[in-house]
């Protein structure tokens, strides 16, 4: 039985125009939707929600039985209309149970237990915190750190604003961020395993912040996280994944929890043979590296050719994986979407970083 509720109302002049977005987007989030006249409702696994359209306004109503199913349906709700809705510029003011909540449920404050090589190319950092239950999820992988820097040694940290979404006490003491895949969790023993690429081959991989931080931070050292972050790969019964090393700590963490039964072809792009790492995947699963042997980043063909060049099987359920640099990945997205015609329900291409630009990853 619901026991939370809140709800907010929104100006939305163009509401109709990207509507199937957010949708589309919340839907990918294991979401029930239903949709009637000038309504749409959703059942996440913790809470569920409700848009009632008006001409020029959405009403957005809220619920869940606990305070940390409805600060994350909030949050979800608030980030896809963040992200469709921006040219809008959205007021959202939550009344209701939570109006005044400040508790970002999404931010934990980490400190570094140690790290370190894991090949020449890959540093595994080992970050200790408290109640990592919610990122225990295979479906959202991914985190946005939050870096103390040498211009901002001592950083504020983000609160739950009016929006339900992060707020920023103080815009001078905000810390950079950048978004990271969690490599492994142990809720239990509290810690989490984040990979970065630490060598110069791929340009603008690391965008030098995350890169700088964990080459040189001591044991203790303080790190802000929040998520997780990311949509989800879909139970299939074949797959067909690709990526570069920045995309591999990702891979690597779906194919260890995949099914035995699982069946397909991986591909992986990394700088050279002492680059590729032990990933334990299903016996049908083939696993393919792709060595750059001195092309740089992202300009390397053989990846998108060899996604490009499997077939798939029409007999049964299917999905594919790609995470590489934006180009890539747009080059990939665009031959699964409009040559082969396969939607988000059978897909998902995301560019992790681009050449020439910081900043730029997964989420």
């Amino acid at each position: 039985m619901t026991s939370l509720a809140c709800r907010t109302e929104i100006a939305l002049l163009r509401l109709p125009e990207y509507l199937h977005q957010i949708v589309d987007r919340l839907a990918s989030f294991d979401a029930t939707v239903t949709e009637g006249v000038n309504m749409v409702s959703f059942e996440f696994p913790y809470g569920s929600a409700r848009f009632l359209m008006q001409p020029g306004l959405l009403v957005m109503e809220a619920s869940a039985p606990n305070v940390e199913g409805l600060r994350r349906v909030k949050e979800l709700l608030g980030v896809a209309i963040e992200l469709y809705a921006k040219s809008e510029k959205p007021q959202m003011v939550w009344t209701g149970d939570l109006a005044d909540d400040t508790i970002l449920s999404s931010f934990r404050l980490m400190r570094l237990h140690s790290a370190w090589q894991v090949t020449p190319g890959m540093r595994r950092v080992r970050l200790e915190g408290d109640n990592l239950e919610r990122f225990d999820n295979p479906n959202s992988m991914h985190i946005r750190m939050l870096f103390p820097t040498a211009a901002v040694p001592e950083p504020v940290w983000p609160i739950a604003g009016s929006n339900g979404l992060a707020f920023w006490p103080s815009e001078e003491r905000r810390p950079v961020s950048r978004v990271y895949t969690i490599r492994d969790l142990d809720v239990t023993a509290g810690h989490i395993d984040v990979d970065f690429v630490v060598h110069g081959d791929t340009e603008g991989s690391d965008e030098g912040v995350g890169c700088a931080w964990a080459m040189h931070a001591v044991k203790g050292d303080v790190v802000g996280i929040m998520g997780p972050l990311g949509r989800p790969v879909r139970p299939a019964d074949w797959y067909i994944m690709g990526c570069d090393e920045t995309g591999l700590p990702a891979l690597s963490r779906i194919l260890e929890r995949l099914p035995p039964q699982a069946r397909g072809v991986a591909f992986v792009e990394v700088a050279a043979a002492d680059d590729e790492q032990e990933i334990a995947h299903p016996e049908g699963i083939e696993l393919r590296w792709i060595h750059r042997n001195g092309v740089p980043g992202g300009e390397h063909p053989e990846l998108v050719r060899s996604i490009r060049a499997v077939e798939w099987p029409e007999d049964v359920t299917s999905f594919g994986w790609f995470a590489s640099e934006n180009e890539a990945t747009k080059e990939v997205r665009e031959y699964w979407r409009n040559t082969m015609a396969y939607g988000r329900d059978k897909t998902l291409a995301a560019g992790y970083w681009k050449r020439g630009v910081a900043g730029v990853m997964a989420g």
